[in-house]
């Protein structure tokens, strides 16, 4: 008997270094959040990972190339079973990892992990002509959803209009901590994807809800913490400012817009200079450009003027 709780012992430890080994070599990192709840970085996006006694639950998976060793850094944490997978909203550098880590997991009635998403979620990846094994079948219609997993409440919140149609925030009540998606990063501008649904205003919505749920600890550090899409953990305070940076760039767009600027000469007039070296990812998705022109489509509705 003794030799058998050895060998088990000793296989399980090996089991463990090795996954460490892989993750390490990849470049995933590894990071206690608060409670039960962990942020593994260098994957395509950030991605949150809860561990108990139930099982693991994952938020978002990241790129599929990296899906090997996000599964890997899993393993670091938790041998325990992927129970369950949520996706804050459909874009691939948040799901590729999908088909991966929900394989390697099960349900209490022996399938894959369940993967939770709001129902706009599948709708773009079926028009994406994705895999079925990458989309979430367990969604859901309404604002909210919440279960309990690991011993503390999960929320659910839908916030439609933001990045995408489909944005869902996750709390952790029990840990304190928000998984944001990319209705919050802390690297670039916003990101308003209007072929899938996003807005200015529903941006602004989604940051001011997430204010409600999260309370500071001291002098507006720590307490409530937030995993964003990209980028470092925050708080209430980084909130604050990345809300208050979008509704200032707004109003200065949309007055710019009542005076009949065009989009040209509105980026001439530089609206967002002053958070320029702070926000701006230089050209594509996250740019100066990029995010004035989606603010100015938006408000103007489809077009120069």
């Amino acid at each position: 008997m003794r030799t058998a709780i050895s060998r088990g012992v000793a296989a399980a430890g090996l089991f463990a270094a090795t996954a460490t080994l892989a993750a390490q070599e990849s470049g995933i990192e590894t990071f206690h959040v608060q409670g039960n709840v962990y942020l593994l970085a260098g994957a395509a996006s950030n991605i949150a990972v809860q561990v108990g006694p139930d099982g693991v639950l994952v938020v978002d998976t990241g790129g599929e190339d990296t899906a090997d060793a996000v599964l890997a850094a899993i393993r670091t944490l938790s041998d325990g079973p992927i129970r369950w997978m949520v996706n804050t909203h459909g874009h691939r550098d948040h799901t590729g990892g999908n088909t991966t880590v929900s394989q390697a997991g099960v349900t209490l009635n022996g399938n894959p992990a369940a993967i939770i998403a709001h129902e706009e979620v599948p709708t773009r990846m079926v028009l994406e002509d994705r895999p079925i094994t990458e989309w979430p079948l367990n969604t859901f219609f309404e604002d909210r959803r919440d279960f309990y997993f690991n011993g503390e409440a999960i929320f659910l919140y839908h916030h439609p209009g933001g990045h995408t149609d489909g944005d869902i925030v996750v709390y952790f009540r029990g840990s304190d901590v928000l998984v944001s998606g990319d209705l919050f990063i802390t690297t670039t501008y916003p990101v308003i994807d209007a072929d899938y649904g996003g807005g200015v205003d529903g941006f602004i919505g989604g940051l001011n809800n997430m204010l409600d749920i999260a309370v500071p600890a001291w002098l507006q550090d720590g307490g409530t913490y937030v995993i964003p899409g990209h980028g470092r953990i925050g708080d209430e305070a980084d909130i604050i400012e990345y809300r208050d940076m979008i509704v200032i760039v707004r109003d200065r767009i949309q007055d710019m817009i009542a005076k009949g600027m065009s989009l040209e000469e509105v980026r001439a007039a530089e609206p967002s200079l002053d958070y320029d070296t702070r926000y701006d990812a230089g050209d594509g998705p996250g740019s100066r450009d990029a995010f004035i022109e989606a603010v100015y489509r938006d408000l103007a509705q489809g077009g120069d003027q």
